[in-house]
C-alpha cells in the first residue's frame, strides 16, 4: 500500500503527472510555497489524470466533489490498482481512514455517528469554553522563559489544543503528554507511499492508541464524568447507541483530530503573521479583523492540504466524464488559491472580504466537526501570543513535518522578547 505507490509516484513525477509531481512537492515543501504547482494544476483542466486518481485545484470542481452524492469517502468497489492494494493491505485494527471511521463511513451510519457527536460541539457549547481557552493559553506562556530560545510548535502550538480537547474528553492530566505523541506519531497513517520505518512507526502507534483509548473508555464507563466521551458511552439515538468498535473510532477520530489540526493552524499562523508584519499592525489597530484574520489563515496555509473521493456511479463533473470507481483527489489549498474566487490569492491579507469561503474544513456531509472550535482555538492562541509578545521574533531552524495531508511545523523556534 505504501512502498508500490511511492516507486510509482516518483517514476511519474518525471514524466509531469500532476498527481505525482503534487505527491514530491508535498514532502520537500510548505504548503504555501506550493502556490505554483496549484496554478499548473488547475490550468490543466476541471480534472486532469494522475497515476492513481483525478486531481483539482478548481474552487468550483472541488466544491461538486466533496457536496455530490455520486462520489462518496474512501475506497469503494472500484478504485483501480490503489483500491485493490488498500483492501489487500488493510490494517486489522482502528485506522482513520477505515471504517467505522466517520471520515470514510456514509449515510445512514456517518449520520448516526455524526448526530451522537455534534451535540457538543455546537456554536454555543464551544464559545463557552473560550475563558478556558484564554486561561490555558496564558498559563502557557507563563510557563516559557521570555528571554530565552523557544520551540513554540513543542511548549504552545501543540499543547493548547490537546490541553483543550483533553479537557473536554475527560483524558486525565498525566496522560495528556502520552496522547499527544501517540497522535503526533499516527499524523502520517492519512498519507500514502510511507517509508518502511515510518510506516512500522505509524501502525505501532496506531495499535498503542486503539489500547490506551479502550482502556480509558472502559474507566468512563466505570466513573462517567462531564465530557464528550462520557456522553458518547451514554448516548442513544432512537434507542440505539455506538458499538465498542464504533465508540473507539468515533472517540479516537475526536479525539486526534482535535488537537492535530489545530496544532498545524497555530503554527502555520504565527509564521504568516511574523512574515507579513504589515498585516499583523492591522491586527493590533484594529482587534475586530482577528476572527477574519484565522479564516485568512486557514484560506492561505491550511492544516489539511488535500482529501479524496471515490466516485459510486459514473456523472459528469464540469464537462468531464467521470466513471464508477474513479478516485478524485482534491486539493483543498488549491481551491483556496484559486484566483476565480479570490483576488490576488497569493497575497495574505487579514480583511480579504471573502476569506471565510476558503473550503479548509471541507464541505458537504463531511464538513469538519469540531470547526467552531479550531476557529476559536485559533482565534485565541494567535491573538494572546503577539498580545503577550508583540516583539517576537522566529528564529533559523524551523522544520516542515513530513507528512503530505496534515500540514504544519514540526519545530518554530523563536525568540519572544
Amino acid at each position: 500500500m505504501h512502498g508500490l505507490p511511492r516507486t510509482a509516484l516518483r517514476l511519474a513525477a518525471r514524466r509531469g503527472d500532476p498527481q505525482a509531481r503534487l505527491f514530491v512537492a508535498a514532502g520537500a515543501s510548505p504548503t504555501r510555497a506550493m502556490g505554483g504547482l496549484f496554478d499548473e494544476i488547475r490550468d490543466l483542466g476541471p480534472l486532469p489524470g494522475g497515476v492513481f486518481s483525478r486531481v483539482t485545484a478548481d474552487y468550483a470542481v472541488v466544491r461538486e466533489v466533496l457536496t455530490s452524492n455520486d462520489f462518496r469517502t474512501g475506497v469503494g468497489p472500484g478504485g483501480g490498482l490503489w483500491g485493490r492494494l488498500a483492501r489487500w493491505s488493510a490494517a486489522d485494527f482502528l485506522h482513520p481512514v477505515a471504517p467505522p471511521s466517520l471520515l470514510v463511513t456514509e449515510p445512514p451510519d456517518h449520520t448516526r455517528y455524526r448526530k451522537l457527536v455534534t451535540r457538543v460541539f455546537t456554536v454555543r457549547a464551544v464559545e463557552n469554553l473560550r475563558e478556558r481557552t484564554e486561561q490555558i493559553a496564558n498559563e502557557l506562556l507563563d510557563s516559557l522563559d521570555p528571554t530565552g530560545p523557544v520551540d513554540l510548535a513543542a511548549t504552545y502550538c501543540s499543547l493548547l489544543p490537546v490541553t483543550v480537547i483533553a479537557e473536554i474528553l475527560g483524558v486525565p492530566a498525566e496522560q495528556r503528554t502520552r496522547v499527544l505523541r501517540l497522535g503526533s506519531a499516527a499524523a502520517p497513517s492519512l498519507d500514502m507511499g510511507l517509508p518502511w520505518r515510518q510506516f512500522r512507526a505509524v501502525e505501532s502507534a496506531l495499535r498503542a492508541f486503539d489500547s490506551w483509548l479502550s482502556e480509558h473508555l472502559d474507566q468512563l464507563r466505570t466513573k462517567p464524568g462531564d465530557n464528550l466521551l462520557s456522553q458518547l458511552v451514554a448516548a442513544r439515538e432512537d434507542g440505539v447507541g455506538l458499538t465498542d468498535l464504533e465508540l473507539r473510532a468515533t472517540a479516537g477520530l475526536v479525539l486526534a483530530a482535535g488537537f492535530e489540526t489545530t496544532v498545524n493552524l497555530l503554527g502555520n499562523g504565527t509564521a504568516l503573521l511574523h512574515d507579513n508584519p504589515e498585516e499583523l499592525a492591522a491586527l493590533r489597530a484594529d482587534p475586530t479583523l482577528w476572527p477574519n484574520a484565522v479564516e485568512e489563515i486557514l484560506r492561505a496555509d491550511p492544516p489539511v492540504m488535500l482529501t479524496g473521493r471515490t466516485c459510486v456511479r459514473a456523472t459528469e463533473v464540469a464537462g468531464v466524464a467521470v466513471p464508477a470507481g474513479t478516485l478524485v483527489t482534491t486539493i483543498l489549498a488549491g481551491a483556496n488559491r484559486d484566483p476565480a474566487v479570490f483576488t490576488e490569492p497569493a497575497r495574505f491579507d487579514v480583511r480579504r472580504g471573502n476569506a471565510r469561503d476558503h473550503i479548509s474544513f471541507s464541505t458537504g456531509r463531511h464538513y469538519c466537526l469540531g470547526a467552531a472550535l479550531a476557529r476559536m482555538e485559533g482565534e485565541v492562541g494567535l491573538r494572546t501570543l503577539f498580545e503577550r509578545f508583540p516583539d517576537l521574533r522566529l528564529t533559523p531552524g524551523a522544520t516542515y513535518r513530513d507528512t503530505r495531508i496534515l500540514r504544519g511545523y514540526e519545530h518554530l523556534p523563536a525568540i519572544l522578547t
